[in-house]
Formats: C-alpha cells, sequence, structure tokens
C-alpha cells in the first residue's frame, strides 16, 4: 500500500504515538531508509575494533554494503563493499582480516585505501585509476567510527567540536572490545528507539539494570523544560570540577543528539549486580568512582554509556520494516585481562539482560500494532518526555527529507 508521507506526517497528534502505519508499512519505510538512513551520520564501530593492518568490519545499512578497514598507514576508511568491475562483494564476513582487498570473482585486487591495483586481461587501455572502490564518508570521533552514505553528507564538527571534550576522558583510543553481542527484534527501529527513550517500563521490566540506572525521568529524559534538578547539577558541578565533562547539552537539527553525565543509583559505580566496578582496570581517566555514566544518543543509529571502568556502544540498524538489529560492544581498557581485571559473565549480564527484555517488549508493543484495532495513543508528559522528542525529531527530519511540498503540508 502507498502511503503520502507528507500527508500522514501533517495528521499526526504532537504527543501521541505515530499512527500504524509508521511501524508497519513497506512504503514508509522505504523512505525511512531514503530520508534518514542513506542521508544521516550512523554509528558504525568503535575504532578499536579494528587493531591492525587490513582488519575490517562490514556494515548492511538497508540496500548499501560498506566495509570499513584500517590502512597500512593507521586510517580508518570506507568504502561500498562492491567490485568496480561487474559488483560482486569484496567482503562477505561480518569481520576479519585482509592484506589487500580482493575480489572473490575476477580477483580485481585493490590497496586498503581503495586504489585498483592490479585487473587481469583488460586491455592496454584500460586505466586503473578510474576503477577504484567508491568511498563512504567517514569521521573518527574520539575512537568512534561514523559513516554516511549521502553523496554529500551533512555537516558532523558542530556534533564533534560538543562530543569531543566528552568523550577525550574516556580515552576509547585505549579500548578493546571484550565482547560484542548482536540481537535481532522483531520490531520497526522507531519502536526500539521508543522503547530506549524512556524508563517508564523500567521497574516493572528490568530488574537488574534498576539496581543500578535510577528511574528518575530526568535521568533518562531529555529535561523538555530546560530545568534540571539540583541533584543532578550538582553532580554535574562535583564531575566538571574533576575534568569530566557533565552538563546536559542536546542540540543539532530537532535535538539529533545529546550528552549529559547522569548519576547512577545510590552506592552502584557500575552496571553490575553487585554494584561495584565492572572491571578493576578503569577506561580513561574520570577520577570520581561516582561519576556514574555518559549518556550519549544521536539519532538514529546510536545510544552510548561511557563509565569510568567501562564503555558501552549501542547500534541501531534497520533490517526490514518490522525487524531491528541492535548490536552491543562492551569495552574495557586494552591492558585488561578478563580473569584477573574483568569476569565476563559479571561484566555482560546487566545489559545482556536488559537487551533480551528490551526485545521481548519491542516485539509485543510490535504485535499489537499489527492489530486492526490499534488506536495511537498519548504518552506520559512525566515520565515519555524523551519518548516525545525522539517521535518530534523523526517527523521534523523527514518533513526536511520530502522538502517543501511537506512542509507546505504541515
Amino acid at each position: 500500500m502507498s502511503h503520502d508521507l507528507s500527508e500522514l506526517l501533517a495528521q499526526q497528534t504532537s504527543g501521541y504515538s505515530l499512527d500504524q502505519a509508521f511501524y508497519t508499512s513497506p512504503d514508509v519505510y522505504a523512505q525511512d531508509l531514503e530520508h534518514i538512513w542513506y542521508r544521516e551520520w550512523l554509528y558504525a564501530i568503535p575504532a578499536c575494533q579494528l587493531t591492525k593492518t587490513g582488519a575490517y568490519a562490514r556494515v548492511q545499512v538497508g540496500a548499501y554494503n560498506v566495509v570499513i578497514v584500517r590502512g597500512a598507514d593507521g586510517e580508518i576508511r570506507a568504502f561500498h563493499n562492491s567490485c568496480r568491475h561487474r559488483g560482486s562483494v569484496l567482503c562477505k564476513n561480518r569481520e576479519g582480516a585482509v592484506a589487500k582487498l580482493t575480489c572473490p570473482y575476477h580477483q580485481w585486487t585493490y590497496d586498503l585505501d581503495g586504489r585498483l591495483i592490479w585487473a587481469r586481461d583488460m586491455g592496454p587501455d584500460f586505466d586503473p585509476s578510474q576503477h577504484n572502490l567508491k568511498s563512504v564518508h567517514l569521521r573518527n570521533l574520539a575512537g568512534l567510527i561514523y559513516i554516511c552514505l549521502a553523496d554529500d553528507a551533512p555537516d558532523f564538527d558542530a556534533f564533534a567540536d560538543l562530543a569531543q571534550p566528552y568523550l577525550e576522558v574516556h580515552d576509547l583510543s585505549r579500548a578493546k572490545v571484550a565482547y560484542q553481542s548482536s540481537i535481532i527484534e522483531k520490531g520497526n527501529w522507531k519502536l526500539v528507539w521508543e522503547n530506549n527513550r524512556e524508563c517508564y517500563h523500567c521497574a516493572g521490566t528490568h530488574p537488574a539494570l534498576s539496581r543500578s540506572f535510577p528511574l528518575d525521568p530526568a535521568v533518562a529524559g531529555v529535561s523538555a523544560d530546560g530545568s534540571i534538578p539540583a541533584y543532578l547539577q550538582a553532580h554535574f558541578d562535583k564531575c566538571e570540577v574533576a575534568g569530566a565533562p557533565s552538563k546536559f547539552v542536546m542540540a543539532g537539527e530537532a535535538g539529533q543528539y545529546r550528552l549529559a553525565r547522569m548519576p547512577l543509583e545510590a552506592k552502584a559505580l557500575s552496571y553490575t549486580m553487585d554494584l561495584l566496578p565492572a572491571s578493576k582496570r578503569p577506561l580513561g581517566r574520570v577520577s570520581v568512582p561516582d561519576a556514574g555514566t555518559l549518556l550519549k544518543f544521536h539519532y538514529p543509529s546510536t545510544w552510548n554509556h561511557f563509565l569510568p571502568d567501562i564503555s558501552l556502544t549501542f547500534r541501531v540498524t534497520p533490517i526490514s520494516p518490522q525487524e531491528t538489529e541492535v548490536t552491543t560492544c562492551w569495552l574495557v581498557d586494552k591492558d585488561a585481562v578478563e580473569g584477573v581485571d574483568y569476569d565476563m559473565k559479571r561484566l555482560t549480564e546487566v545489559w545482556l539482560a536488559t537487551n533480551d527484555e528490551d526485545r521481548q517488549i519491542v516485539e509485543d508493543n510490535q504485535l499489537g500494532i499489527n492489530s486492526p484495532a490499534y488506536q495511537s495513543g498519548p504518552y506520559s508528559p512525566v515520565m515519555e518526555d524523551g519518548v516525545v522528542q525522539f517521535v518530534d525529531w523523526y517527523k521534523q527530519t523527514m518533513l526536511r527529507g520530502l522538502g517543501p511540498r511537506a512542509v507546505a503540508a504541515e
């Protein structure tokens, strides 16, 4: 079924969940890809995932297949994973290591910087320089790799300039991936985000996480009225005096990204069942043991938690109108030794459980929305202001992508 998206967007009631088509329609999903996922900067991987020359990771976003690789010069680059001969994929595994990027079909061979360096029997007039791999925009933000699929990428500097001081103290250049988990949630990508943007559900759903993560909506939300509770301001001030940027900031068009260093529950120092640090060897230079977690989101692809002992990155990737992949990386200091500085079960158990609980929530939500009886309902202004903010960002971003006609319709 085809939908006039500008008309659908104009019909949405502010403060209410979206109409059914936004969560179920293949046509709306295709337009989500076109106007958001193929245009915006997307978090891809932690840079420390690619430690050696030739190490690569493959990322699929809609129809685009991208390979991210570390070159001999140490630089990380991204390319469309498609040979310039007849289009075969170059790297088929999710990650790996190669000396060169060699097409398995006819062995066209590319250097790690994307230059075509060997192609057999192409004749005397063949110019290899005209057939290098197609580049994908890439930025390394303090150890976090972002890519953009658009021909002309939107500005990244404003976000980078804001986020860099917050992230620098976590020394992600010293990190290693201790564990990585990828799950498929059978729900639309917007439902994954809506669930993430509130803790209205946490007390009844996340017993492990709720031991350490506060249920206060001021922590999970966006302070829509601009107010900051006194205890949060005191926490920001304490951390900033110690050299860890912490104050709440939300910026970008329609609030695309946010950073704030939020306290955990009393006595909690990390996301562990015993509330103690998950790693004895800190990751970074945050000297306040109870600094809590630097919460960072950047729509549409990532939310993150950066703590004094560990960091966690979460990547959201749409798979289909009703499927979304969520990939989580647990980062520890590169010199931390499993079994000495950290125990894998203790490191991962809280968020493995939380991710699975969230998967069930999203899937149940999708099943209910699929019913012909579904009707959009009101968000809680107290507990779900973060959801309202995300949905408003989505609507405004789609309207911008659709152009003047959509703005007029609004």
